[in-house]
Parts: structure tokens; sequence; C-alpha cells
């Protein structure tokens, strides 16, 4: 699959466009097991804060918090569909939807891994988000 450096965005309806910094294509490709990734079932990739730029359809954006409010999970507010969030276990990065992406096909990915988001990095006593922590799930994949 080929990724643009500069890639673009979009929810189901069109009423939110984004464009995504994407130097060295897709990083840290994920699923998450925790209790909203798991009922959400998308699958991400990370990019620093910068990395993206909300160019259509800011107003349309609700935001969702629970348990610590660390994260931020936003979705279009018209058709529902997620589109990225600010992390907990990095807050200096978003995750995005890869399915919101033009010209992707999350089915031909690939196996893709699960994270244990149900025991969250963040919980650990001494972790650092700017440690690069392996809490993948094993038997997943």
């Amino acid at each position: 699959m080929d990724i643009k450096p500069l890639s673009k965005g979009a929810c189901h309806c069109g009423n939110v466009e984004f464009e995504l910094s994407l130097p060295n294509g897709l990083e840290d490709l994920r699923r998450c097991d925790c209790s909203m990734c798991s009922r959400r079932g998308a699958i991400v990739a990370s990019v620093p804060l910068k990395g993206l730029k909300i160019t259509k359809g800011e107003h349309s954006l609700s935001l969702y918090q629970f348990n610590t409010m660390t994260a931020k999970h936003y979705f279009c507010s018209n058709c529902g569909i997620y589109t990225h969030h600010q992390r907990r276990s990095n807050p200096k990065q978003f995750a995005f939807n890869v399915a919101c992406l033009e010209d992707i096909e999350p089915y031909k990915l690939g196996p893709v891994p699960v994270l244990d988001g149900t025991s969250h990095p963040a919980d650990k006593d001494g972790y650092d988000p700017d440690n690069n922590i392996d809490y993948s799930v094993s038997g997943h994949g």
C-alpha cells in the first residue's frame, strides 16, 4: 500500500476532513483491547500532535473522555465515525483511525498487533511515555 507523506482522511459523511504528516508511512500500527478500543475495533497509527491538522469541520467533532480523562477521543457528531484521539499513553501524540485515510483498505494491512490496554502502561509505577514500552497482548495479532 502506497502511503503518501501528506495523507488526507475524512469521516464517513465528509463533515470532518484532516491531513496527516506521514513521512515514514504508517507508524505504530495497532489495535487495542481496552474498553473503548475493543468496542470500536479500529486499527490506529500514531503521529506527533503537530502531524494531524483538521482541515474541515472542526465544529463537527465531538469529544469523549472517560476514566482518567487524559485521552481525548474525537468523533464526527453527524455520522459517528471515530477519527482520532490524543493518547493517554503518550499525550504528545494523536492516534488516528487508519480506515479514515483516502485509498486505504484496512483489511489488506495484514496482521496488526493488539496492545494490552486493559493493563494500561500509564497505570504502572514509573511509567514514562517517552520510553517505548511493549505492552502487547500475547496470543493476539
